[in-house]
């Protein structure tokens, strides 16, 4: 097979992977969980707890029904911009490693967006925004697919659901928060947070080693090209 197939391969395997695990965990927590309903997966360190999110990754978000179409339409220009240059990234062979952390930025990505966009003509209940306490309000009952919507489209609220419940106390040398005992990781958050931080993580990581190897494909598909214009 050749690079560029292999490498398409592993983009569009950990793409369709964590979209896939993503979603399918998201609907049925959606269809399966009360608002705010939580079990506890490791005890003192890991809790399931399904909130909504009208914003961005791990619960942020800008106030308001306007703040909240604006994020979802960045999300898609971002989603559409990372899609550009993974292809290109492709293209000129990259390192598979490389490919991957974008594939993983990219899916999640995607993975949020389509809560947004979808979720609220698709569901009959989500957390709505009330003007008079300026937030969103849970709501009772579990949530069905039935198309009856409780948003309009762009306007649903992202699923969140992996709440790292573990607290740690802070030795008082520590500035700030020296002798506080404060949550480890206090935002709930949902597997599309979890690909997007993981692949951000690593190109921090490893971008040195990346952008090298990328330099150094892109000189040799050059010297290439060059010697096919000379022959």
């Amino acid at each position: 097979m050749k690079n560029w197939d292999r490498r398409a391969w592993w983009a569009i395997g950990i793409f369709s992977s964590v979209i896939l695990f993503d979603q399918w965990v998201k609907i049925y927590i959606k269809t399966h969980f009360h608002y705010g309903e939580a079990i506890e997966v490791i005890p003192q360190w890991l809790t399931i707890q399904f909130v909504e999110n009208p914003g961005m990754a791990f619960g942020w978000m800008l106030p308001g029904q306007w703040g909240k179409l604006l994020l979802t339409s960045f999300r898609i220009v971002v989603f559409f911009g990372i899609t550009w240059y993974l292809i290109r990234l492709i293209k000129e062979k990259a390192s598979i490693a490389f490919i991957a952390c974008m594939s993983l930025i990219l899916a999640g990505a995607l993975g949020n967006i389509l809560d947004s966009v979808f979720y609220g003509i698709v569901f009959d209940k989500g957390a709505l925004y009330d003007a008079h306490y300026q937030d969103y309000l849970p709501y009772l009952d579990i949530a069905q697919p039935d198309g009856t919507g409780y948003a309009p489209m762009l306007m649903g609220n992202v699923v969140d659901m992996i709440h790292v419940t573990k607290w740690i106390h802070f030795p008082e040398w520590v500035p700030s928060v020296g002798g506080e005992t404060r949550p480890l990781f206090p935002p709930i958050f949902n597997i599309a947070d979890a690909a997007i931080s993981v692949g951000i993580v690593f190109l921090l990581l490893f971008q040195k080693r990346f952008f090298k190897q990328q330099e150094e494909v892109v000189t040799v598909i050059e010297s290439t090209d060059e010697m096919d214009v000379a022959n």
